[in-house]
């Protein structure tokens, strides 16, 4: 049998870049078995990305859409970890809806599967501004500081991770934690798994806005150090 291939997408007011997303990313999980699903998690916008998802999925037989209430964006990628842990995904992959990551360099993740437990992207190639460069800098210095070890880039949308793997690390991270792939990138390094970086190009936010300023990324960050060093005392 195949390996089954769960994408996982968070959303939160796309609208304007939620079609575009889906129809980027629907073919992988078509290229990738009849098994494998796109799922896309809304998470309580208050625009129409939600019912753009349902109109999509109605068309799209491997597109499962998805919504909750409001929870910030690392509680939703958890929510979508835990929803393809529980419905047979073999291998997890996370990106986000703003049409910034590249489906053209999916195909290396997946080459490399079976050889490492996770496989990050590493933007190299970023054009997303200054201040989101800098906001990756201070996330590497928090994850030395809270856990001793050292991750390339953290908070990358662009992750795929072994189920089994997934599932012993995931029990770390708080249900209502905002940094969860920071957390995941270092408990997978923190217990010594097989980690490996992939270069992956980061362009510009392709429509709408982002919900999330530097400031309150930085308060986050601040505001995350006792947690993080909390979940680096239980592994």
């Amino acid at each position: 049998m195949a390996d089954r291939l769960f994408i996982i997408i968070p959303a939160y007011n796309e609208q304007d870049n939620i079609r575009q997303v889906v129809a980027d990313w629907y073919p992988v999980v078509e290229k990738h078995g009849n098994d494998s699903r796109l799922v896309v998690i809304d998470d309580g916008s208050r625009d129409d990305t939600f019912k753009i998802l349902q109109q999509l999925s109605a068309k799209l037989p491997n597109l499962t859409a998805l919504t909750k209430p409001n929870a910030g964006h690392g509680a939703t990628v958890l929510y979508g970890y835990k929803y393809a842990l529980d419905n047979g995904a073999d291998y997890i992959f996370q990106t986000d809806s703003d049409g910034q990551t590249l489906p053209s360099e999916f195909e290396p993740f997946w080459i490399a599967r079976t050889k490492y437990d996770i496989t990050i992207g590493y933007r190299n190639k970023r054009r997303d501004g200054f201040s989101r460069i800098l906001v990756t800098r201070i996330l590497r210095l928090v994850v030395h500081i809270c856990f001793g070890v050292y991750v390339l880039d953290a908070n990358t949308p662009y992750r795929l991770m072994s189920a089994k793997t997934l599932a012993e690390n995931i029990k770390y991270v708080p249900d209502d934690f905002f940094l969860t792939n920071v957390a995941l990138s270092a408990i997978y390094k923190k217990r010594r798994q097989k980690v490996h970086f992939i270069p992956i190009s980061f362009r510009p936010r392709q429509g709408g806005t982002n919900s999330i300023n530097l400031v309150k990324i930085f308060k986050i960050g601040v505001s995350s150090l006792r947690s993080l060093s909390l979940i680096n005392s239980k592994i």
